[in-house]
């Protein structure tokens, strides 16, 4: 059975301390809130914030995620966070293709694919996000330009190392807007998703792959986007700052 995974997403946000207190709180209300078993929730702070975050996480319910990695191994790459770093702190799952990635630091597919084979390699489990922006949504190229992100950034892999994969659905025009892709939007195209995996490598593999919806997901909308057979947990952003919000979501 596919897990349900509601991973946060912090993006630059928060000094340490406000980082600091922020887990602290996720950590007392959790102890105290009943999620469904099959539910993971995954802290993703910025890097400066990793190590703490996961010495917080072996005395807690949540895992934690990096939200970008390079696409090399090591060497001179001034900057540059490395899958085997992640490794070596034992982080959990790492952000890879985020639409701000794509569009402030020209992150394609192709980098995309050599981002999530360093991960694999390390034995971290890649949360890919995939979607369209606007123009492509009121073109009605959303399907075809999510299908290539998807076929060029993950169809290298065996059928193996992509059951280690979780996939995030972003349609960029409702991130940080307010919009939100009204739960048949969302349904739609969580389904062509898992129908391009399913083409690809199986009815099994894809049925046991875990498809997040990410774009203004809040408490008051969560329950009814989850409730699409096809919608495994969301990728969080700016609910995710606030612990109330955030578990509310968890919990939907």
């Amino acid at each position: 059975m596919r897990k349900h995974i509601v991973a946060g997403n912090w993006k630059m946000n928060k000094t340490f301390n406000e980082a600091d207190d922020l887990v602290n709180e996720l950590m007392e209300k959790l102890e105290s809130t009943e999620l469904d078993p099959n539910t993971l929730v995954v802290v993703c702070p910025p890097f400066p914030y990793l190590e703490m975050t996961s010495d917080y996480s072996d005395d807690s319910y949540f895992m934690v995620g990096a939200q970008n990695v390079s696409d090399q191994e090591s060497g001179a790459y001034t900057g540059e966070v490395s899958a085997a770093m992640l490794e070596s702190m034992e982080i959990d799952y790492c952000i890879v293709g985020h639409s701000e990635r794509r569009a402030y630091y020209g992150e394609t597919d192709e980098i995309v694919a050599r981002k999530v084979d360093q991960l694999l390699k390390h034995n971290l489990r890649p949360i890919v996000c995939c979607g369209e922006v606007l123009e492509e949504r009121e073109g009605n190229r959303q399907f075809d330009v999510v299908k290539k992100q998807i076929t060029d950034g993950l169809f290298h892999l065996s059928a193996d190392e992509f059951s280690n994969v979780v996939i995030a659905y972003e349609p960029v025009w409702a991130i940080g807007t307010g919009k939100t892709a009204t739960p048949d939007q969302a349904q739609e195209m969580h389904a062509f998703i898992r129908n391009l995996i399913a083409e690809k490598y199986g009815d099994e593999v894809a049925e046991n792959t875990s498809i997040l919806y990410g774009g203004s997901c809040k408490p008051g909308n969560a329950k009814e986007l989850f409730a699409n057979k096809d919608v495994d947990g969301g990728l969080i952003g700016g609910a995710s700052l606030k612990a109330d919000d955030f578990l509310a979501i968890a919990t939907a």
